[in-house]
């Protein structure tokens, strides 16, 4: 086979490519190449402000944000043809945008990043760390963009869903604020590592605060006769839960849920209670609730 035989298929390979390969969009702070064949004076680089348009000579602003290079080329095209005769456009990005965006709340840093022109909510979260604490379902995060707007994304839907069009696109200025779980006081006395006042996240379990006041061998505590007291229209009430047959039997009703300004009280067992049965698996799981 000829060496010319060989060529144009390839080129026409290569030419189907680039034809079918996506292009990227255009983006609030890209730099732009524009290149107008035989106007030395029209061709220059442009940046993308934030609202999402250029400034171009002769034609003015000009709204090219969201539009592929190809669609740039038309419309920049077709708005030169009122001053220059059949203009030959070339668009190209030449160097992509970098948006500061503030991402604050329950993430592990943080701070303002400087993220691709592309960049989306996903983007701020990785970059910022990803989420630092989580209890039960994803926040909803709340963007506000310069102007003071303010949106909602379901990052339960987002994350967890991988519902990707919740993944709305970040530009300069946005503030992402990803909140934490809503924190509550309850009281913990008794026999406890660590009696006093304890933080747990709003929805979280009996257990869990006995898990943090520590549970080891020497609390010796009685997880079978708990009092719990709690005001309920300014009435003060009391229930006594068996906490340890609920954690043998799986029981999980009988592991309330708790309000803010519950007291617990944990008794002291009569006789030692085993570290390696229910009561070893609080211990455990304080352990790895502190640090």
């Amino acid at each position: 086979m000829r060496f010319s035989s060989l060529v144009l298929p390839c080129a026409l390979l290569f030419a189907t490519l680039a034809a079918t390969a996506p292009q990227e969009q255009i983006h609030p702070g890209d730099q732009l190449s524009v290149q107008v064949f035989g106007q030395q004076s029209l061709s220059q680089n442009v940046t993308v402000l934030p609202d999402g348009s250029v400034n171009y000579p002769l034609i003015g602003r000009v709204q090219l944000a969201g539009e592929t290079v190809d669609a740039a080329q038309k419309t920049l095209a077709s708005r030169l043809a009122r001053y220059v005769r059949h203009p030959f456009v070339s668009v190209s990005i030449a160097q992509l945008g970098q948006p500061s965006v503030l991402v604050l709340g329950n993430v592990k840093t943080p701070g303002k990043y400087q993220l691709r022109s592309d960049a989306r909510v996903t983007d701020a979260i990785a970059a910022a760390g990803g989420i630092a604490d989580v209890n039960g379902a994803l926040p909803v995060a709340r963007i506000s963009d310069p102007k003071g707007d303010i949106s909602n994304v379901s990052l339960q839907k987002l994350l967890h869903d991988g519902d990707v069009s919740l993944d709305r696109p970040l530009s300069e200025g946005d503030v992402v604020y990803v909140p934490g779980p809503t924190l509550i006081d309850v009281v913990v006395t008794g026999a406890v590592d660590h009696p006093g006042d304890i933080q747990v996240a709003k929805g979280d379990k009996l257990s869990m605060a006995i898990a943090k006041a520590g549970n080891s061998a020497q609390s010796n505590a009685d997880l079978n006769h708990i009092r719990v007291m709690r005001v309920v229209d300014g009435k003060q009430q009391e229930q006594t839960i068996n906490l340890y047959d609920a954690l043998e039997h799986g029981d999980g009703s009988a592991d309330i849920a708790l309000h803010k300004g519950d007291t617990i009280y944990v008794p002291a067992a009569k006789k030692k209670t085993n570290i390696f049965g229910n009561a070893g698996l609080l211990y455990i799981l304080g352990r790895l609730l502190i640090p």
